[in-house]
């Protein structure tokens, strides 16, 4: 994010997307290199992509947690920086970073130890982020960012200063017990063309879970002209999925895939959560073709494990019913060659007496 500071001390800086893939603002990298990425992720989520940009945590209230992170300066002088926490909301697909070090709760609830720093030349220095809910914090989810600001005085006597600054998201549900469920579902794909002629596909999401979604993932086509494959295509990136909301993901193909139509397979993810979806799309000359509702791949085979897990236990039942019924004619054989005459008090030995028989 550039900041213009006229010399009267006038500021004016304007809430900005922040990279989904880095944690830094889109558009062009701030001139003094300055570079912000997070050190640590909850023991639970070391696979969790999206927990290793970004502070992502369910805590109760009265909890505190801490996460390092490292500043770094790509160039050739010390640079100091200034480190803190602001306001951030995710507005129309995008998660802004609140103008300045405005404050909400979230804000408010963090610091940043050390809050300034010299950063060398080439080098870094870490920095821990601490987090105190309070004990009276209300449930629900909040945003915010974590900032590390530089910036360059005036040169050659132009009296305007150059405010760059880098920034990785919060993102901080709170209540007691777990951490709410995410999901989301792909309703339907819309196959278009860019303004240059490129195809594209357009997968609307909606969040139906408790957290807000950080969208990737990939489109492939099947089943084309000819039986043509195409793909796999990336998803752009920064699109963020408030709570609630439905928001569009867009896949631009490349120019020389023919318009189809086409079996659209797309596989999107927030973290560890995946979705599939697929819908049969052609591709317009111009301008979107009408959105089409998307079925899950995973109907068919849901059935076929249904189907096979009732086989499985009826095999299950059968294979115990024999096995009883071998055990009681087992048992049957044994009585039977221990006593033949069907008791003991029949057993004929040496000693035993005939009716009638006395003793001499």
């Amino acid at each position: 994010m550039l900041c213009i500071v006229a010399s009267v001390g006038l500021c004016v800086v304007v809430g900005v997307p922040v990279d989904a893939s880095t944690g830094t603002p889109t558009g062009q990298l701030p001139a003094v290199g300055l570079g912000l990425r997070l050190l640590d992720a909850p023991s639970g989520a070391a696979n969790d992509p999206r927990a290793q940009l970004y502070i992502v945590d369910h805590l109760a209230p009265g909890t505190l947690i801490q996460r390092r992170v490292e500043v770094s300066n790509g160039t050739a002088s010390s640079t100091p920086v200034v480190l803190y926490s602001a306001a951030a909301t995710i507005a129309d697909g995008a998660f802004l970073g609140a103008p300045g070090d405005t404050p909400n709760d979230l804000s408010t609830w963090t610091s940043v130890n050390p809050g300034t720093s010299t950063v060398p030349a080439g080098g870094n220095v870490t920095a821990t982020v601490t987090i105190a809910v309070p004990a009276d914090a209300a449930p629900g989810e909040q945003y915010g960012v974590v900032w590390a600001e530089a910036s360059s005085g005036p040169t050659n006597g132009g009296g305007v200063t150059q405010v760059s600054r880098v920034g990785i998201r919060l993102y901080l549900s709170v209540g007691p017990g777990g951490a709410p469920a995410a999901n989301f579902t792909v309703d339907s794909l819309t196959a278009k063309r860019t303004a240059d002629g490129r195809p594209s596909v357009i997968a609307s999401v909606h969040n139906n879970g408790g957290r807000a979604l950080d969208m990737f993932g990939t489109l492939e086509l099947s089943g084309g002209p000819g039986g043509l494959s195409a793909g796999p295509f990336p998803a752009s990136l920064g699109t963020t999925v408030a709570i609630g909301a439905t928001e569009s993901v867009m896949i631009v193909l490349d120019k020389q895939v023919p318009a189809g139509p086409w079996e659209a397979g797309i596989t999107l993810h927030s973290g560890l959560l995946e979705r599939r979806a697929q819908a049969t799309i052609t591709f317009p000359d111009a301008g979107s073709s009408p959105p089409v509702e998307t079925k899950t791949p995973e109907s068919g085979w849901l059935y076929v494990a249904i189907a096979v897990l009732v086989v499985l236990l009826l095999g299950a039942a059968a294979w115990l019913q024999l096995r009883y019924q071998r055990r009681r004619r087992i048992t049957a054989e044994f009585a039977t060659r221990t006593h033949p005459m069907g008791g003991p008090n029949t057993e004929q030995g040496p000693e035993a007496k005939h009716p009638g028989q006395g003793s001499s």
